[in-house]
């Protein structure tokens, strides 16, 4: 009835091995599957769950937007509240437009920049994901490379004639024919590589030079590294963003946005067309307001905290284990692989993922109520739910997982 049992094949336990669990309920930390067993949960449904499962605030707010109707077809203003606090919050974002994902929000932005310039070609980096349309799933990372795949069938050659693959962490050569830049300024889907010093710099200085457009592909980096994200963590500012995951507080959504000048462009005020059934849905601004409002700056120094406690604890216990592993971490956000060296890009990243040693890690710690994302091109994302007992619990399982895995050795 469903290809591979799963509605995305991320969720599939293709590079892991066995079979899925099926999740039944979640709270906090936690989710339970069918059979009742309990996990402390660093999946959080791949970024959105940022203040843990079923928060309070959220449902309540999704019960009460429920009540007055699912869908309209027409405006809302908590379409205008959630874009003013998105635009109040990024340094140099002016404008948003609302999507039904984080695919759909790459889409448009890549056709506006396309749309802005005149020009057709787009510069995507090798291992960074954006979404599965055709034009940028090249060279993608994520649940494209966790499949063991480079791209998809399916798509053809004119569809990315005009996408240049570089590789991360490395300024290509941008030259007037390139309408935009695409990158994730951290790379949260090839297992979280941080950008090297200059990196993000020198690509603004880039596309500078020719008119080109950068463009932060923030789905996982907004609203979870800082209260403006990528843009006020490293203090580069693009031409045009996008969101998604925290932004919806687990509803689906997309957000792309731009810098002033490029608001004309879209339809209705412009020739670059855009739009969406379900873009604005009530129930997902809903959702996303009542998340935002509890993302304050002390929020932010907790999650750091929190996701400090849990790298520093994995790798003080690999260290013990005498294992082979690196725990890279940017601000609330982290990784694992089993490798000397945090790796740069993503031959680095596909030589650490390839090596077996994370399905054996992943399934010693599901078997401990551990639950990681199955795939070892994914970041873990703890939440403002997961407490220092939780974080200590987590570090005994990893600690136990590597003593009982010989290829950690």
């Amino acid at each position: 009835m469903i290809p591979g049992g799963v509605n995305s094949p991320v969720r599939s336990f293709r590079s892991v091995g066995g079979t899925p669990y099926f999740v039944a309920r979640a709270q906090g930390p936690h989710v339970w599957d069918v059979e009742g067993r309990r996990y402390i949960d660093y999946v959080q449904s791949y970024g959105p769950g940022i203040l843990g499962h079923a928060h309070p605030a959220v449902t309540e707010a999704v019960g009460a937007a429920a009540a007055d109707g699912t869908s309209y077809g027409a405006p809302t203003e908590r379409e205008v509240l959630l874009a003013e606090v998105l635009c109040d919050r990024v340094p140099g974002m002016a404008w948003t437009r609302l999507t039904s994902s984080g695919t759909e929000a790459a889409m448009a932005a890549v056709r506006l920049a396309r749309g802005a310039t005149g020009r057709n070609k787009i510069i995507k980096f090798a291992g960074c994901y954006h979404g599965h349309s055709d034009g940028l799933l090249a060279a993608g990372g994520s649940g494209v490379a966790n499949q063991g795949l480079a791209d998809s069938a399916g798509v053809t050659p004119g569809a990315v004639a005009d996408t240049v693959v570089a590789p991360y962490n490395q300024i290509p050569a941008v030259d007037d024919e390139v309408a935009a830049v695409v990158v994730e300024p951290v790379a949260a889907n090839m297992g979280v590589v941080a950008p090297v010093p200059g990196f993000l710099e020198g690509l603004r200085a880039a596309c500078d030079r020719v008119g080109a457009l950068l463009m932060f592909d923030e789905v996982i980096t907004g609203f979870r590294l800082s209260p403006g994200g990528a843009t006020e963590w490293f203090g580069v500012v693009p031409d045009l963003w996008c969101f998604g995951k925290v932004v919806g507080g687990g509803l689906p959504i997309g957000v792309f946005g731009g810098r002033d000048e490029l608001k004309g462009r879209l339809a209705p005020l412009g020739g670059v067309y855009q739009a969406g059934t379900l873009s604005g849905n009530p129930l997902a601004t809903a959702a996303g307001l009542a998340t935002l409002e509890q993302l304050t700056p002390d929020a932010y120094r907790t999650l750091a905290r929190t996701a400090a406690r849990l790298a520093d604890g994995m790798a003080a216990a690999a260290t013990e284990a005498g294992a082979v592993c690196t725990v890279p971490r940017v601000g609330p956000l982290l990784g694992v692989f089993f490798c000397a060296e945090a790796p740069a890009d993503f031959d680095q990243a596909k030589a650490a993922a390839e090596n077996g040693v994370y399905p054996r890690v992943f399934h010693s710690l599901l078997e401990s109520g551990v639950a990681f994302a199955p795939g070892p091109y994914e970041a873990l994302f703890p939440s403002l739910a997961h407490t220092d007992e939780h974080i200590d619990t987590t570090v005994e399982a990893f600690a136990a997982a590597l003593e009982r895995n010989p290829a950690a050795d």
